[in-house]
């Protein structure tokens, strides 16, 4: 075992880059405290003067007693749909809870944020928590109050693989994988969605409050000429003593709420993967000191060893090939008592044995090289891997080029796509280009993946990406004959980082769910705990085949 951290001097420097790291997350809590009342205060009063509980109230009292909600995709739509309205939290909230000491994924819609409608993001977002139940073999209770598809945009949210049926087609294959789901029926459920609770295994009805049908009494006489109320058509004594569709009516949302409870707790136990887990012991060096490591800069280096003692047990590592790519670490260790690989970009300039200088956050042909083996061996010794990422991208350049690093980079692509461990990532820094696909990015499937409010997630960095576009919109206006002044210059450079900064931040990538959620990073513990116990409830791991890795 090595020992990593040291105690840091909080001086000026470090006291600046903690204010620049609190900042961030004061600005971010602002934001959340904004998305957290949904359709806004009116739309929760009026939600209320019909005796229902809110979204978050629901999942609150469903969950055990001082137990967390990991609530995931908060800021699910941030900043769309400004033509409509906005959709806070995209109408839907949805994370991770414990009834009666299992973990579940929870779904509810938001009545207050129109009428629980679903709009195309609401649809991904859906497919997302259905994806986390798959993957980790999680049951789910889902808590119906919505409006079914938003009008307005149905082209976007209704016929395409990855639209609104996707979420029917998902309910029968979780039902075939044996994964228990429960729905709630606690408002409207109308048409298409009215599938979903009852394509679940059990269905309750609360009296009064819903309903569900595929059509609603408008549509019904537009259709068939047929005069009648929504009560009548499908509302709970109908649907549960006539139709028999649902399962059980209740009064109001808490006897629905305690009644979830009371089936959960007979559920039988299910195997588990058998992940490694010890007694937990706490890092050696307080976790908020994370805040004063990372630097206000993001090119700037720093030493991930540093962060890594804030986040292991007993700040301890067992660090595999400690002096050959240094920009990269990879070692095994424990976080809250799990055994964990860790595959990490090191952001301080090192010194290889050959006296070459590397640059942090570029990952080389050794580093590759040797983040490869060790994800095979994980894989070997089922063992969970952990995706730390301040990546900048692969080396370029003609040594490069020489010394295979494309080959090299393919290497690891290939073993990070074939992993069959889980994986978690979490971006504390930089994500470009290629190197965000070598250290898990989105699209190679991690179990969750979070990021650092001060996160950057992009093709390339801002100066570069600048650069090349203000080049371009040059050469353009030059071409149709404009002539470039110097404030042109500086006009169109000026324009272009904004737009690219802005859609290079964290809040625009979990917008469009590029990542799951974005965490405060004294608490990246917990996260890692959360979803390596999450993903411990799915046994089935087929054997790793890294396919054809050139040497």
């Amino acid at each position: 075992m090595k020992k990593i951290g040291k105690n840091i001097s909080k001086e000026e420097a470090y006291l600046k880059r903690e204010d620049y790291q609190q900042n961030l997350l004061r600005k971010l809590s602002a934001v959340k405290d904004e998305i957290m009342l949904g359709g806004g205060k009116k739309a929760i009063e009026k939600h209320k003067a019909k005796g229902k509980l809110t979204a978050r109230e629901r999942i609150n009292k469903l969950i055990d007693k001082d137990s967390k909600f990991f609530e995931l995709n908060l800021f699910a739509a941030y900043g769309m749909y400004s033509d409509y309205g906005g959709a806070p939290s995209s109408g839907t909230i949805f994370g991770i809870g414990k009834i009666h000491n299992r973990n579940f994924v929870l779904v509810a819609n938001d009545a207050t944020v129109k009428a629980g409608a679903w709009f195309p993001i609401t649809a991904k977002k859906n497919l997302r928590a259905q994806e986390i139940a798959m993957q980790n073999r999680l049951p789910v209770v889902y808590l119906v109050d919505s409006a079914g598809v938003f009008l307005p945009l149905q082209e976007e949210i209704f016929p395409d693989k990855e639209h609104f049926g996707r979420i029917f087609r998902n309910n029968a294959v979780m039902s075939s994988m044996g994964i228990p789901q429960i729905a709630a029926i606690m408002g409207s459920c109308v048409a298409g969605g009215a599938y979903l609770p009852i394509m679940s295994d059990e269905a309750l009805i609360v009296e009064g409050e819903g309903s569900v049908f595929l059509a609603g009494a408008h549509l019904v006489k537009a259709a068939i000429g047929e005069v009648i109320d929504n009560e009548s058509l499908g509302g709970a004594k109908v649907q549960s003593n006539i139709s028999g569709v649902t399962d059980y009516i209740m009064k109001d949302d808490d006897e629905c709420l305690k009644q979830i409870r009371s089936l959960v707790e007979k559920l039988g136990k299910f195997p588990k993967a058998g992940f490694n887990r010890a007694n937990p012991k706490p890092p050696k060096f307080d976790s908020k000191e994370i805040y004063g490591i990372l630097p206000e800069d993001q090119i700037k280096p720093y030493d991930m060893y540093e962060v890594l003692a804030r986040i292991v047990d007993d700040s301890e590592i067992d660090e595999y090939k400690a002096g050959y790519g240094k920009t990269i670490i990879t070692a095994y260790a424990r976080i809250d008592g799990w055994a964990v690989g860790i595959v990490a970009n090191q952001r301080s300039i090192v010194k290889t044995e050959t006296g070459e200088m590397q640059v942090g956050g570029v990952i080389y042909s050794d580093s590759a090289d040797k983040a490869t083996r060790f994800i095979m061996n994980c894989n070997q010794k089922k063992i969970p891997l952990v995706f730390l990422q301040d990546v900048t991208g692969f080396m370029v350049g003609s040594r490069a080029e020489h010394g295979g690093i494309i080959k090299d980079g393919a290497k690891m692509v290939n073993a990070v796509a074939n992993s069959v461990v889980p994986k978690i990532t979490i971006i504390i820094g930089n994500s470009f280009g290629a190197g965000n696909y070598a250290m898990c990015g989105k699209a190679y499937d991690p179990r969750f993946i979070f990021a650092y409010p001060n996160a950057k997630i992009a093709v390339m960095g801002g100066a570069q990406a600048s650069s090349v576009l203000l080049d371009i919109k040059i050469g353009q206006a030059k071409k149709s004959g404009k002539e470039i002044t110097e404030e042109d210059k500086k006009r169109f450079l000026a324009e272009i980082t904004e737009s690219y900064e802005s859609k290079s931040n964290p809040l625009y990538a979990a917008a469009r769910l590029w990542i799951d959620e974005i965490i405060d990073p004294a608490l990246t513990r917990e996260y890692i705990s959360m979803a390596i116990e999450a993903a411990d409830n799915n046994p089935e791991m087929p054997r790793f085949n890294p396919g054809v890795i050139q040497t």
